[in-house]
């Protein structure tokens, strides 16, 4: 009798240990997700609060990721010159001037040009979606593909500034029309209007990431 009622009491203890460290790891879980949620709240009244300066650091960020990225996974610039890379081999004034196109010109259309699209064609129904994506491909598509080649051959000071955009656009534009046409449907249809331009800076890392590659091909 007394081996059962030990049995029983070591039985109540680890019962009861085991559900204090359950409840513990419970309560830190909570805890740790409540936390999170109040960062992410902060995180976006801030963002409400100031959309334009957000909009800009997030695009300047995006466009020296894509050519980071590029650098690092899709292979650096042929024409590098050595003595302008780091111990890493990534060409930092590369990326410094995509991130400059980036923070100069794109960042700035794209947050006017998707303001001013919904106030034209306001609503996220069929028709409207719509109309805004082929503007979006008629008049924004071209535009910003354009400021990305002349702007990096103007920054590097190419005695031809039209160069890479001639031998590149059209590639470009036929393949952003596929990419850019469904996620830009996304966008108007379910995005909030405040949300879109960060939305489009989001999704744009992988089509930066594909022109920074196309750029730096067949170069000489």
């Amino acid at each position: 009798m007394f081996s059962s009622w030990f049995f029983q009491v070591q039985k109540s203890q680890w019962e009861r240990s085991l559900s204090q460290g359950l409840w513990r790891i419970e309560e830190k879980a909570e805890k740790s997700q409540t936390e999170r949620r109040f960062t992410m709240n902060r995180a976006w009244t801030l963002f409400k609060a100031h959309p334009y300066i957000s909009n800009i650091l997030g695009y300047t960020a995006l466009f020296a990721s894509a050519d980071l990225i590029q650098q690092s996974v899709l292979g650096r610039n042929p024409v590098a010159v050595s003595a302008s890379e780091g111990s890493d081999g990534i060409v930092w004034h590369q990326t410094a001037r995509v991130a400059t196109v980036g923070l100069c010109f794109h960042a700035n259309f794209n947050y006017h040009w998707l303001r001013g699209l919904e106030r034209m064609l306001p609503g996220g129904g069929v028709k409207a979606v719509t109309r805004k994506v082929v503007l979006d491909q008629l008049i924004a598509a071209p535009v910003t593909i354009s400021a990305f080649y002349i702007g990096l051959s103007l920054l590097e000071n190419k005695d031809d500034p039209l160069e890479d955009w001639r031998q590149k656009f059209w590639t470009s534009y036929r393949a952003g029309v596929v990419y850019w046409s469904t996620m830009q449907a996304v966008n108007f249809a379910f995005v909030p209007p405040v949300a879109r331009t960060a939305f489009v800076g989001g999704i744009a890392l992988t089509f930066t990431i594909f022109l920074c590659h196309l750029r730096q091909q067949h170069r000489h």
